[in-house]
Parts: structure tokens; C-alpha cells; sequence
């Protein structure tokens, strides 16, 4: 019986069909919208707080579910500032582990970027401070503890972080948050029979957890009412494995505008937007009085192999979110046919190039060692790296403290709209990756690193991330103790 049992199994395992929740979803949640997060502005400085909490949440399982949260049950609030203003975040953890504070996309300090040598000790508070100095952008914060980060950010610490610079915006954008400005933060979940977060992955698949249940701002089975004729939605696939093919349900093109580092440089029409963990993109929705349509995730590597397809979450499908018009919309101002201008870096410039193959639970056949420096940069230079994925199994590459632009594929083939602005995050396929550009302007500090690593969170736990330290020209590298934050 054990064996043919265990026949069942495997034959089972390679012929369940994947995940498709198309036209199975409900929809009878209002979207959540994160609240704006307080401040009070003291000594020049914006001051924002931040705790970290277990909470308990309603997912729709008839019952309580385990969450984590800023500032309450799940998630946080979203955190505001504009280009020029000093800030400093009081984190308090008020949970009974080590955690840390990331800010995904920020150009700021290495001591400050809450990476795995800032952790923050139960009850402990650590108030990083640094001076916002980028383009207007949609960047997120989230845990970043060395081997636990994919089950803190699973359990729900998350949110967004939203950069105003006039100078870097279009002000005929849909700008009112919460109204025709809207967050949109996707994260697949897996519930076990007590309607609890399953937090032990798919079997068969090697990239970690890959839910049946999407979420959006905590929301499950969400709607949006739209009272405008433009909705701008400000993406984030806040997921820990599993990669989104954005679409809307009756094929009509929407209005890419910005991805992680701001705004394009044009508006672009596209009928989907791959997404991978990490990544942030805004688009628009034009809508029509009365109707409705669903944001969708189609396939997002339906050509794949069997492996892709079947265990890493390529062929799946899910109802994400449905947009409700309202039966008299607000006018919106027209798209213009430009947005921003991105000023190009020049490979000819680069003062170092290299090359990164990610494989395994590896970054050129090493794994992340906390006493070890990867790369060691001169600040005020460009560099050039090419970074490949090495193998069969997905995985990305994100950078901490700069953006980058991507100069080529790998395989010579075109790069997309989504690909064409500033980017902290790219989605590497199987045997594929892309050859990038960024210019590490200031922050000269060689004994505190910043992380570069692959961002299915599961593989940086395991050890697929490395470290470079930025300094003076001619400096060398003095790595010291963990800044550890204990009261």
C-alpha cells in the first residue's frame, strides 16, 4: 500500500493541474488603502514611527489569522516625503525576535539602510535619519534579518514609501492617494486547515512559498471603486516567490509610467507587466462609467519548461483585483506624450566592470559571508556589471542604496518599457540575464556594507547575496561589528 501510495503521489504531484483562480474570485471586499503614515516635523527633521507587532487579522478563512504588521495587524502604513527633506523613522520592535528595516529602492547611508548588520533586538528602538535626495518614486519597506527574512515579510511586514519631488513628477498624473492615486501591494498566501499562514512551501519547488490566495493591501477578494476617469495603481509585487504577468481581463491596454525609480520618460501602452518580488511599477487605467474589470496575472513564464511551469509558479493564473467605475466619473487631465527626462549613463565612463552568475543558492560559487566584502567601490564612479542566472531556477538581482539602468539583455535580445527607466530590481530567467549601469555618487563608509542579492527571498536566506562596501578613492575596506540597536 506504501508504495502505491507514494506511485499516487508522485503521479498526482506531476498531473494536478496549476493554480487558477480566474472567474472563482468573489470580490466582495473594498480594497484596503494603507493610511498615510503620521508625522510631526521637529528641528528641520520629518519624524515618522514605526512599531513592529504580531496582530491577529480577518482573511476571509472564518476565523483569526496570525498576522504581522507596522503599526497594527498587517502591513503598515505608507510613509511620505519629499526631495530635500531630512528624515529620521523611530523603529521600536515590538516583536520576540531580531528584525531590521529596509528601504527597498532608498539612496541613503549604509548604516541606516537596515540590512543584516543593523538588527534590532526585542523592545529595542533604532532611529535611522538620512536626507531624501532622489526623483519622485513608489519605493516599499520591509525586514531584511540574515536567514528569516522571507518568513517576517510572509507573515505581513511591509509597506510602502512614497517619494514627492516636483522636479521628477507630472503634476497632470493622478496624484490624490487613496482616490485616483491608489497602492497596490499583491502577495500570494497559503492557508492550512485552522486558516493559518502555511509557511512550508510547495512541494516539488525550490523558490519557497508559492500560495493559492492572493492578497492586495491585506485585502482578500478585493474591489476598488473608481470615481475617476484615470486611476493611477502603484504596483508593488510584495510576494516572497512568486512572479505576476499584470493584465487587464478583457485585453485592453493600460498606461505604464513609472517603475522603481520613478517615472519613464514616456508613457508606454502595454497589455501586460511581468513583475517579479520586488518590483514596483504605476500605471494607468482609463475606465468608463458602470463597468467593471479585473486586474489580472496572467502566466507569467507560460513558455517555460515543465519545471517552470509546474513548480515555480509559470503557468499559474489569478484574479487579482476588480476595478468598479462609478456611474459618473471624474474627469482626468490628459496623459502627457512625455513624462520625465532620464538622463543616460555612459558605459564609456565606467571605472570597473564585473560579472555576477547567480546558481544554487549562490553568487559566483559563493555564499553571503558576513566577514567577507564582494566588491569594493570608489565613491563617485560608475561601474558596468553583468549578472546572469546561471541555471533553471528563477531568480532576480536587486541592489541596495542606487539605481541602475539596464543597457542590454544577455542574449541580445530587446529590453522592454518596464526595463526602461531607473530599476533596483530585475527578474533574472532561467539561463538569461541583463548587463546594468549605476553611479555610486556619496556615501563613502568602508566598514558598513550594502547588500546586492537575489530577491526570491527563501535564496537570500539561504545564502545568495553578497556585499560591497563604497569608498574614498584609494580606500580599502575595514569591516566592524554588526550595528547592533538593543534599547
Amino acid at each position: 500500500m506504501l508504495v502505491v501510495s507514494g506511485i499516487g503521489a508522485i503521479v498526482w504531484l506531476f498531473t494536478r493541474p496549476g493554480i487558477n483562480t480566474v472567474g472563482q474570485v468573489t470580490f466582495d471586499r473594498q480594497l484596503a488603502v494603507p493610511p498615510l503614515a503620521a508625522s510631526t516635523v521637529k528641528d528641520g527633521q520629518r519624524v515618522f514611527d514605526l512599531r513592529s507587532q504580531a496582530g491577529q487579522s480577518d482573511l476571509g478563512r472564518g476565523g483569526r489569522t496570525g498576522t504581522w504588521g507596522y503599526n497594527g495587524a498587517l502591513l503598515g502604513p505608507t510613509l511620505r516625503a519629499t526631495r530635500g527633506e531630512r528624515v529620521v523613522v523611530n523603529i521600536t520592535n515590538g516583536l520576540g525576535e531580531d528584525t531590521t528595516v529596509h528601504w527597498h529602492g532608498m539612496h541613503l547611508p549604509a548604516r541606516m539602510d537596515g540590512g543584516p548588520h543593523q538588527p534590532i533586538r526585542p523592545g529595542a528602538t533604532f532611529s535611522p535619519q538620512w536626507r531624501i535626495d532622489q526623483p519622485a518614486a513608489t519605493l516599499w519597506y520591509h525586514p531584511h534579518p540574515h536567514e528569516s527574512t522571507e518568513r517576517q515579510v510572509y507573515r505581513g511586514l511591509a509597506g510602502m514609501f512614497l517619494i514627492d519631488d516636483p522636479a521628477t513628477d507630472v503634476k497632470s498624473l493622478p496624484h490624490e492617494y487613496g482616490v485616483d492615486d491608489v497602492p497596490v501591494i499583491v502577495q500570494d498566501k497559503e492557508f492550512d486547515g485552522d486558516g493559518q499562514f502555511d509557511e512550508n512551501g510547495r512541494f516539488g519547488s525550490d523558490i519557497g512559498i508559492l500560495g493559492d490566495t492572493l492578497l492586495v493591501n491585506g485585502t482578500p477578494n478585493p474591489y476598488l471603486e473608481v470615481t475617476t476617469e484615470l486611476v493611477r495603481l502603484r504596483l508593488l509585487n510584495g510576494s516572497t516567490s512568486r512572479l505576476f504577468n499584470f493584465a487587464l481581463s478583457d485585453g485592453r491596454p493600460f498606461t505604464l509610467v513609472g517603475t522603481d525609480g520613478g517615472l519613464l520618460d514616456r508613457p508606454y501602452q502595454v497589455t501586460h507587466l511581468p513583475l517579479s518580488m520586488g518590483e514596483r511599477a504605476e500605471v494607468l487605467v482609463a475606465m468608463r462609467p458602470g463597468e467593471r474589470v479585473v486586474l489580472r496575472s496572467d502566466p507569467p513564464m507560460p513558455d517555460g519548461d515543465f519545471a517552470e511551469r509546474r513548480f515555480h509558479g509559470g503557468g499559474d493564473r489569478f484574479d487579482v483585483l476588480e476595478l468598479r467605475a462609478a456611474g459618473t466619473l471624474r474627469p482626468s487631465a490628459e496623459v502627457p506624450a512625455t513624462l520625465v527626462d532620464t538622463p543616460r549613463l555612459d558605459p564609456a565612463t565606467a571605472a570597473e566592470k564585473r560579472s555576477m552568475t547567480f546558481t544554487s543558492r549562490k553568487i559566483n560559487d559563493r555564499k553571503m559571508a558576513h566577514d567577507r566584502v564582494d566588491a569594493v567601490i570608489t565613491r563617485d564612479t560608475t561601474e558596468v556589471w553583468t549578472v546572469r542566472n546561471g541555471h533553471s531556477t528563477p531568480h532576480s538581482f536587486h541592489i541596495h542604496d542606487v539605481q541602475f539602468q539596464v543597457l542590454g539583455r544577455t542574449d541580445g535580445g530587446p529590453v522592454p518599457p518596464q526595463l526602461s527607466g531607473w530599476k533596483d530590481t530585475v527578474f533574472l530567467p532561467p539561463h538569461e540575464g541583463y548587463t546594468v549601469i549605476m553611479r555610486f555618487t556619496d556615501f563613502a563608509d568602508p566598514s558598513t556594507p550594502y547588500m546586492f542579492h537575489c530577491h526570491v527571498l527563501r535564496h537570500e536566506d539561504e545564502g545568495m547575496m553578497g556585499q560591497f562596501v563604497v569608498v574614498e578613492p584609494g580606500g580599502k575596506p575595514a569591516l566592524g561589528a554588526h550595528h547592533d540597536h538593543t534599547g
